[in-house]
């Protein structure tokens, strides 16, 4: 199974809830579309930026979407007691069950 890792901290500098930081996490998700929309030409407004500008600030919010979604985690942990870990074998099972995801031979499976 390929995968994309990254390690992301727990922001310590914050005091999230789980409200806060969903509202966090439609923000950057807005502002993620919203560069997208630029790099697609659909915002209505003409781009000044060059496809490598608006194609880095794509990477960029999608890093802010990634780094709200790993608060939310911690806050599930920390605050409900839920095992990310036991929900992450759960969603992998789920995506293997819908055919999302297929365990090639060399995968351990």
């Amino acid at each position: 199974m390929d995968q994309k890792v990254i390690a992301l901290p727990r922001l310590n500098g914050l005091h999230p809830n789980l409200e806060s930081t969903a509202l966090k996490l439609m923000e950057e998700t807005g502002e993620l579309a919203q560069a997208i929309g630029k790099y697609r030409g659909l915002s209505g407004e003409r781009a000044n930026y060059t496809d490598k500008e608006i194609q880095g600030a794509i990477a960029s919010e999608l890093l802010d979407v990634a780094q709200t979604a790993v608060s939310m985690m911690y806050v599930l942990e920390e605050q409900y007691d839920v095992d990310i870990a036991q929900a992450l074998e759960a969603h992998i099972e789920k995506l293997l069950r819908k055919g999302y995801l297929t365990m090639d031979k060399g995968d351990g499976q």
